[in-house]
């Protein structure tokens, strides 16, 4: 079967239904999902050419609703063309666009056509749109959700770049009157400046300790503090990006316990990378917040078994190496974002399967949940029929090497270079369309613009 062409039936002896893998056909019409047969109820007789993937596992795309992949304006840093071709070959069907590091960056209706235009014949993969929240924008939130923004995100504390300003609490109240009653979401950096001299250190900056020590918990415990409040006061659905310190699970299950309408994601690289092995000088494991040590890994770990941490994605934030300052290895001065946005899958898998989680975590974690979070539920990231033929076809039992020529982001820098991984993405498949199989892409990418309708009631998890 080629590249690019209509798959009308994939076959497999392992198909994820639900929460049960068993041998099955998945039927795809108009780039849905029509039916699934069992094996018993199937014959070759369809009427169409099978696709059939032997024991690989068939189960829903990744929607990876965390990626900052900064075009218009920073495309050396990364771009659509190369950020969708990463998520095809990562199994990821579905990737929402941060409103940062792009120049301009989405916080006005007019910016956000400018990113549609950028983003235009460009994505290999379906991509939908964060607007972002800074100082005075707040009339622009209601036509940005009209056009078809999924939600918005604001920083609490310096972004990084100077144009998109962190907000006060005077720009937040302003933003959450304006999202009342439309359903819409808002995303926080959830960092606050609570230190006497926020960033700053006297020790060796080589040393990962040393920047770790000046991005204590306490700048997330009382970011989410605040976070709470606000949602707790206007009922406006919040949601707690790249959670890495475990200590502020308590008081997002207070809150949401008290009927706070509050979600929160985690990280692969908080999952997968620990304070204690980030070698010195290695600043490509900077990130913001930053990995802290083992014992709080385990924490979170347990809090997605739970379910007190909703959801994992990538928080791909690539940028030239240069920017992360190697030669010297300084973590304070060195640009804070790690790449992983096509290892999302084989990461969490890696560390998952050994701790009892099975595949139907996987999709909960990785494609439902985030899913509903960006308002597309109703399309993505569940094998049902009526939901897109969006599928990841993948071995998870097969180890492979990450080696810089299979790295399809623009830059390959990443700390994950080296490693070796469980699950083998073999093919994926876009509305029922061969995008990706063994290591070469479709010519022509067949993603499109995912514009999120008006929600008049919060989507559920």
């Amino acid at each position: 079967m080629e590249l690019g062409s209509v798959v009308s039936a994939v076959k497999s002896n392992r198909v994820l239904i639900g929460n049960k893998v068993s041998p099955a056909v998945v039927i795809i019409k108009n780039g849905k999902i029509q039916q699934i047969l069992s094996r018993s109820n199937f014959t070759e007789d369809v009427g169409c050419e099978v696709l059939d993937v032997g024991d690989s596992v068939v189960m829903p795309g990744v929607v990876d609703c965390h990626v900052h992949v900064n075009e218009p304006g920073r495309t050396s840093w990364e771009g659509f063309w190369t950020a969708t071709r990463a998520a095809a070959a990562g199994g990821v069907t579905t990737i929402v666009d941060m409103p940062l590091n792009s120049i301009p960056p989405t916080t006005t209706l007019r910016n956000f056509h400018e990113k549609l235009k950028g983003a235009t014949e460009k994505c290999f993969v379906d991509v939908a749109f964060w607007g972002g929240v800074v100082p005075g924008n707040q009339l622009e939130l209601r036509p940005m959700i009209q056009a078809g923004i999924a939600g918005f995100k604001c920083f609490l504390i310096n972004s990084g770049v100077d144009e998109f300003p962190h907000v006060e609490e005077f720009d937040l109240h302003t933003a959450m009157k304006q999202l009342q009653g439309t359903g819409s979401v808002l995303l926080f950096h959830a960092e606050l400046d609570v230190q006497p001299t926020p960033g700053r250190t006297d020790g060796d900056p080589s040393k990962y300790s040393t920047f770790l020590q000046s991005r204590p918990d306490v700048m997330e415990i009382e970011a989410i503090r605040t976070v709470t409040e606000l949602c707790l006061r206007y009922q406006v659905r919040c949601h707690i990006v790249h959670l890495s310190s475990a200590k502020a699970l308590k008081l997002i299950q207070k809150a949401r316990q008290a009927g706070a309408p509050l979600t929160v994601e985690t990280t692969h690289h908080y999952l997968s990378l620990s304070a204690e092995n980030v070698p010195a000088g290695a600043t490509q494991f900077k990130c913001c917040p930053p990995i802290r040590d083992s014992a709080n890994q385990e924490q979170l770990w347990s809090a997605l078994k739970t379910g007190q941490i909703d959801m994992v994605v990538s928080d791909h934030s690539p940028c030239t190496p240069d920017l992360k300052k190697l030669e010297r290895g300084d973590f304070m001065e060195a640009w804070g974002g790690i790449s992983s946005l096509q290892f999302g899958l084989p990461l969490f898998w890696s560390s998952a399967s050994r701790r009892d989680f099975q595949l139907s975590d996987v999709v909960r974690l990785l494609s439902r949940n985030t899913a509903y979070l960006s308002g597309l539920g109703h399309l993505k990231g569940t094998l049902a029929p009526g939901f897109d033929a969006d599928l990841v076809i993948w071995d998870p039992e097969t180890a492979f090497q990450i080696e810089e020529d299979i790295i399809q982001h623009r830059n390959k820098l990443t700390p994950y270079l080296g490693f070796t991984l469980q699950g083998v993405v073999r093919a994926t498949i876009l509305r029922g369309q061969l995008v990706f199989r063994d290591g070469s892409f479709c010519s022509e990418p067949l993603g499109k613009h995912l514009l999120i309708p008006q929600r008049t009631s919060p989507s559920q998890l």
